[in-house]
């Protein structure tokens, strides 16, 4: 209820602030242009889940350490707002303790010296349940956690981040984590001031926007731009060659592509699918086709009601409604979307978690997913397609009546597939939509702008929808545990509301020499329990395993239908340099210029 109350208020402050603002001036003349996205979600920190908020924030706001651009192209971890990166200390306990020293120089926007006890305010505030940030969870590798989320927390527990002083930061950890130094990168563990979001709407508008990075927002013209200038008195302002950003916001991918051919935006995130044969063709160098780990995927709500004639219940219908949507997955065409629709290099996805991440033993852990003849959970081979439409058909007929004359089941319920505005989304939709009518499956499509969108879909008020994911650090635990009970991320609403009681999901462990064993229990008591343990395990062989098993619960539930594993496509006017990219998606213009 919080967060809901909140998003009301800061939505309500937007709209004021559109009738407020008209003074305000235009777009930088020295700047570069660029368009990610339409309006951002958020620019908090703490409540962003979007990589489009990231990457604004990013720009505003400097954490512990930060990607740079290495010599071969390569994305490298630096230290930011520390001197250096330093080695844990385990405790008696098995803890694990970092002490870190901020850099000298340091300060806000307004001219006032971040300090470590900054650090520790925003990080214990976006883990707070209070705060109830969808990210909240990312915190859980860090002591007294799991204290701050217990059933009997009286609201007073805190994370073990402590500043001695000013420039002293001490991080206690549950245990050693593998990819600590990637999370202090994350725009989630950004530093925010208390007295600054004391108020609820401080990162609406450019007077309440403090930041301690590299910009500060010098127009906000909502819907429209947003303009970003660079701050003199920032700690490395030497290195930040670019005096302005203009955040073009636009869903509007063909009036994107014409501002770019025109000359007015030098980058736009997002091109027409029918545009991108002629643009391979018309511009090979600033059409830009590069790698990213991330996969874009069908979500289906839980608590969608699949069955609504039938007399079964509790655990049975639970588990039929899975074998369902598993089947219903069987039908995308996904060789088709990526070959005549997406035509971005894509590569057709059978698991959650993208290609790119590595194994236990260096192999690629999608490649190990499913225990099949094939790769992951389903064939997507195209030779493949005819018999898996097959197994789907005789699956339906369990539950579904069929008619053999036209081919197609007549009373399977109707669906609604929820989309973002954007012309690739809805040529995907259509497809997807297509596949399903042929086996009698009525699908409509409704699509919502971006920040809508993305409530809708977090709230679960949706049958079906579009979804995407890019790993937020090198691991697959960035793919996994986003959809524990508890997390802001878990869209397809796991353990939440009817299904908090379901006892539809069972896991082993025995053979990794843990204890848990559970036959049909809540997802509580099998997959936050797998991810627990995932967490807490040091040993590398046993973990990837661990996450294996997580990966198959969730994909045993038919909640998640993997479509293709994302590629990036952009482009950039050639007159730019010193632009980069991270497989993560970030994206980084402080160190462009504009040679012409």
């Amino acid at each position: 209820m919080k967060k809901k109350l909140f998003s009301v208020l800061l939505a309500m402050t937007m709209v004021l602030s559109l009738v407020a603002c008209g003074a305000k001036k235009g777009p930088a003349k020295d700047g570069i242009s660029v368009c990610l996205a339409s309006e951002p979600a958020t620019l908090d920190p703490a409540l962003q889940s979007a990589v489009d908020c990231g990457i604004v924030i990013n720009h505003l706001f400097a954490g512990l350490a930060t990607w740079e651009e290495g010599a071969n192209g390569e994305s490298v971890l630096a230290p930011d707002c520390i001197t250096e990166f330093t080695e844990g200390v385990e405790n008696p306990d098995g803890t694990v303790t970092y002490t870190y020293t901020l850099r000298d120089g340091l300060t806000w926007s307004d001219g006032k010296a971040v300090t470590a006890g900054d650090f520790v305010f925003a990080w214990n505030r976006a883990a707070s349940p209070a705060t109830a940030a969808d990210y909240g969870y990312m915190f859980d590798v860090i002591d007294g956690y799991d204290a701050m989320w217990a059933d009997d927390a009286k609201g007073d527990e805190a994370l073990n981040v402590q500043a001695p002083d000013d420039k002293t930061l001490v991080v206690t950890l549950k245990n050693q984590v593998p990819y600590w130094n990637e999370l202090m990168a994350f725009p989630t563990y950004k530093p925010v001031r208390e007295d600054v979001v004391a108020n609820e709407a401080w990162a609406t508008e450019p007077k309440t926007m403090i930041c301690n990075g590299a910009y500060t927002i010098e127009s906000w013209e909502h819907n429209s731009y947003l303009t970003l200038r660079k701050r003199d008195d920032y700690v490395d302002a030497a290195k930040v060659t670019m005096p302005a950003i203009n955040f073009y916001l636009s869903d509007d991918v063909n009036n994107d592509l014409a501002n770019f051919k025109n000359g007015d935006w030098q980058f736009i995130d997002d091109v027409p699918t029918n545009e991108i044969p002629a643009l391979k063709k018309d511009y090979p160098d600033e059409f830009v086709i590069t790698g990213n780990v991330g996969t874009y995927y069908l979500c289906w709500n839980v608590n969608e009601d699949l069955l609504p004639n039938s007399d079964l219940e509790g655990t049975e219908k639970a588990l039929a409604e899975a074998e369902i949507r598993k089947a219903v997955n069987l039908l995308v065409d996904r060789n088709y979307i990526v070959e005549d629709v997406s035509q971005g290099g894509q590569v057709p996805a059978s698991s959650f978690v993208a290609m790119g991440l590595t194994d236990a033993d260096g192999t690629e852990f999608y490649k190990n997913a499913g225990n099949n003849d094939y790769t992951g959970y389903f064939d997507v081979s195209k030779e493949a397609y005819e018999k898996t439409w097959e197994e789907a058909k005789e699956v339906l007929k369990k539950y579904y009546t069929f008619d053999e004359a036209s081919g197609k089941f007549t009373d399977m319920p109707s669906l609604v597939y929820l989309y973002n505005t954007n012309e690739g989304h809805k040529a995907i939709a259509e497809a997807i939509q297509s596949n399903f009518a042929q086996m009698g499956i009525n699908m409509s499509l409704e699509n919502q702008e971006w920040a809508t969108f993305l409530e809708t879909r977090k709230n679960g008020d949706f049958s079906v929808a579009r979804n995407g994911w890019l790993g937020d650090y090198n691991d697959p635990i960035s793919f996994l545990d986003m959809w524990t009970t508890v997390s802001g991320n878990n869209d397809v609403q796991l353990g939440k509301g009817d299904n908090e009681t379901v006892k539809a999901y069972s896991i082993d462990l025995t053979d990794l020499g843990y204890d848990t064993k559970v036959e049909n229990g809540t997802w509580a008591e099998t997959y936050d329990v797998v991810i627990s343990d995932i967490k807490t395990c040091t040993d590398p062989k046993t973990r990837y395993a661990l996450m294996h098993k997580a990966e198959d619960l969730l994909m045993s539930t038919g909640t998640i239908c993997p479509i293709y594993y994302y590629t990036d496509l952009y482009m950039i006017d050639d007159s730019v340099d010193g632009f980069f990219t991270t497989p993560l998606g970030f994206k980084y213009f402080m160190y462009c210029t504009i040679n012409k």
